[in-house]
């Protein structure tokens, strides 16, 4: 068996890594990501520190083609109906690594105790525990422990280009990373 932790480089999944590893340093917790090949470079930056952090590497998973290769193969960008972008690039590679491991396995999920609304987005293919929901942790207490540790999170740990940023995120991604931006705008052409 198995523990894996699932490690997007958010809030939440970072304040989840660094908490077990303070709570439960004798689990020994394997992590993972699965990167869109979309990201901003702060977002492998924080990965590389949190290796440090964790003393561990976090194995990066994927299908072998990133979330631009897959818009032109499938002809059309993801959206709030048609949102595949998640499911095939994250979702799914997470549940074939799993479903490799040996039976009963465990994945470890950053979800809150206050986002009861959600459940685990891997279903019943994968056993999934979230810590967060058995010891109270809000998103006040997130902040709050990254806060105490000085552990800094990148802004958006998304894809660049995503359809269900804020004004304001594509404001900084045409600011910040012009690069992106336009790839994202001729994308859109």
């Amino acid at each position: 068996m198995k523990h894996v932790l699932a490690l997007s480089g958010g809030k939440d999944s970072t304040c989840l890594a660094i908490a077990m590893k303070e709570r439960h340093p004798e689990i020994d917790m394997e992590y993972i990501c699965t990167p869109t090949g979309n990201e901003f470079p702060e977002v492998f930056d924080h990965l590389s520190r949190m290796e440090q952090i964790l003393g561990k590497p976090i194995t990066r998973l994927g299908i072998g083609k990133d979330l631009l290769e897959l818009i032109d193969e499938m002809g059309m960008l993801p959206n709030f109906r048609a949102r595949w972008c998640t499911r095939m690039l994250k979702i799914e590679p997470a549940i074939e690594y799993m479903q490799s491991l040996p039976a009963g396995s465990l994945l470890y999920v950053g979800l809150r105790a206050d986002e009861e609304e959600r459940d685990g987005i891997y279903g019943d293919d994968v056993k999934s525990v979230f810590p967060f929901m058995v010891w109270g942790g809000g998103i006040k207490e997130v902040v709050k422990f990254l806060f105490d540790r000085g552990v800094c999170v990148p802004e958006r740990t998304d894809c660049a280009v995503c359809y269900h940023q804020r004004i304001i995120e594509w404001r900084n991604c045409w600011r910040d990373h012009p690069e992106q931006f336009w790839a994202g705008a001729a994308i859109e052409q």
